[in-house]
């Protein structure tokens, strides 16, 4: 006989988890005993369960398998949820384990009880419960099926605490391990697709999303640079395409090129592929617009919920996002007279995505720091952030040229970036890892710099201290002008707070500081935290400052 936790471990080491990320609770404790006997899983203890979630998501972001957290009911679960949202909207293959009351303490609202499957069911792809440990095989091997066919998205399974200490039969194995089905595009489909291409004057590809991975990049990319085709990525998925593409046009999202904006509202044919066409990507669901009465829409996506769902679609695939790439790649049609569009839109996003030279406006200019990171860093670093104005000089000027190359929750959640950077570090440790943070977004989860420094990780964190939520604020000069209320911060010296944590930490308050402090990070390993203080007037990207909203 053996545990019900105990074929836990081992179902989950079936499906190849190599990793978990944790904060420890009573009511699994019988799951970290089995996984102190198991070598094939490495338990990264974490310090709050929002992080561990983040982490899960960054880990099955990078993976294209799902991250994997344990976390305990009540306070525990609810903690994580944060990240459940995240891996729901970002479309992250993800499942969290909570640990549950004893089925006899079930619906007595016992010690911090929650259904949890009406807490998270609308979050998440599938919430379930296991009373029954011979189900457990069963019910994984789902869970990992669930997590990454279609739309790649998050699982949650209750374990109660008494069934994880129930003995099973010795011959109960774990199920096989559980791969993506195939969805093939249909050949029908993908002719009335060149059909419409080769009619078009103006066609624009939006890219990213659901299952997008190397192999969708590299065929989409040899596909969209044979034709001309102009390619412009979602939010927050600038690592769907090689920035040295010669198609590439640059991001969709808060802060885009204008004139890509312009180009992909004159288009006379969108085709979006595997992007959700969200409310961030689509500026409010104007950049295309929802009815686009003078375009034509082809979308390609795995779950055939999302097609259809939100806008008028004129062509539908429901595909695998890679295996349609392929077949886009492969495919010959002799009608389509390559577009010189491509490398025009090229052109135009490769000038706004050049830092101007540093002015005198700012002792810290952020274009320039970001364009010395640009020249210094390796090309294939991993850039991680959270939410803020901050993100925006990095959207702007970093080029994104690893795949994955960007973490950031297109669900706009703060506090991501460094739990990412953690789980990004431990999962490609010979790659450079950035963790880049506002002030506010920081301190929602600079706790994990304690799991950080635990667990070895090398990786540099650049907080940028402006002394506000800047986001909230610059959204308030321009509906309230001069009326500041709520957005201001007093915040720590984050360099002494990021050596009380171990890390070799230096401020800068200059431009020529912060190139001196990148350099010295630079020569060194382990964790690294640069304190950037900017202006508060200073805005990503935009060319607005605050009194410049304030004065409209």
């Amino acid at each position: 006989m053996k545990s019900a936790a105990e074929l836990l471990v081992e179902c989950l080491a079936e499906q190849d988890t190599d990793r978990i990320f944790t904060v420890p609770g009573e009511s699994f404790l019988a799951v970290l005993d089995a996984l102190h006997e198991n070598t094939k899983i490495d338990t990264v203890v974490c310090r709050q369960e929002g992080g561990a979630a983040f982490m899960a998501c960054a880990d099955g972001s990078m993976m294209q398998r799902p991250g994997v957290a344990f976390v305990t009911r009540g306070p525990g679960a609810t903690n994580a949820s944060i990240g459940v949202h995240v891996a729901h909207q970002d479309s992250q293959p993800m499942i969290l384990f909570v640990g549950d009351v004893a089925r006899g303490m079930r619906d007595r609202e016992g010690f911090q009880e929650i259904n949890f499957e009406a807490f998270f069911g609308p979050i998440c792809k599938w919430a379930v419960r296991i009373d029954d440990p011979a189900r457990i095989p069963e019910f994984i091997a789902r869970a990992y099926s669930v997590a990454i066919s279609g739309r790649p998205g998050p699982v949650v399974i209750a374990l109660p605490e008494d069934m994880l200490c129930d003995q099973v039969d010795e011959a109960l194995k774990a199920r096989p391990l559980v791969t993506r089905p195939a969805q093939a595009a249909c050949p029908d489909a993908m002719q009335a697709l060149f059909g419409l291409i080769a009619d078009a004057a103006s066609p624009v590809a939006i890219i990213g999303g659901a299952g997008w991975n190397a192999k969708a990049r590299d065929h989409f990319q040899q596909f969209a640079e044979s034709i001309g085709l102009p390619v412009a990525t979602a939010f927050r998925r600038q690592d769907a395409i090689a920035p040295t593409s010669s198609v590439y046009a640059g991001n969709l999202g808060y802060g885009p090129n204008p004139k890509l904006v312009e180009r992909v509202k004159s288009s006379d044919l969108v085709i979006a592929i595997g992007a959700r066409l969200g409310e961030a990507t689509t500026d409010g669901y104007e950049v295309p617009a929802l009815e686009h009465p003078d375009q034509l829409l082809v979308h390609i996506h795995p779950d055939p919920e999302e097609l259809g769902r939100v806008y008028k679609t004129d062509l539908a695939l429901c595909c695998a996002v890679d295996e349609f790439a392929e077949t886009a790649a492969l495919w010959e049609d002799h009608s389509i007279i390559p577009f010189d569009a491509g490398a025009q839109a090229h052109s135009e996003w490769d000038e706004w995505a050049t830092a101007k030279p540093t002015s005198d406006t700012y002792t810290l200019d952020m274009a320039a720091c970001v364009s010395f990171m640009r020249e210094t860093l390796p090309a294939d670093s991993i850039i991680c952030n959270g939410a803020g104005n901050f993100a925006g000089w990095w959207h702007r000027y970093w080029r994104y040229a690893g795949f994955p190359s960007q973490l950031a929750p297109t669900a706009g959640a703060m506090g991501y970036g460094l739990p990412a950077a953690v789980a990004a570090s431990l999962r490609e440790p010979d790659r450079t890892v950035v963790a880049v943070a506002g002030d506010g977004d920081f301190l929602m989860n600079g706790q994990e710099l304690a799991t950080a420094a635990q667990h070895g990780a090398n990786l540099l964190v650049i907080i940028v201290d402006n002394g506000a939520y800047g986001t909230i604020r610059m959204h308030q000069e321009r509906e309230y002008p001069g009326r500041v209320s709520g957005t201001q911060l007093a915040n720590p010296d984050f360099a002494m707070l990021g050596a009380a944590f171990g890390a070799w930490s230096k401020a800068a308050s200059t431009t020529d500081e912060f190139r001196e402090a990148l350099a010295e990070a630079q020569e060194r390993i382990g964790l690294r935290l640069i304190h950037m203080k900017i202006d508060v007037e200073q805005l990503a990207a935009s060319g607005a400052t605050i009194s410049g909203l304030r004065a409209r």
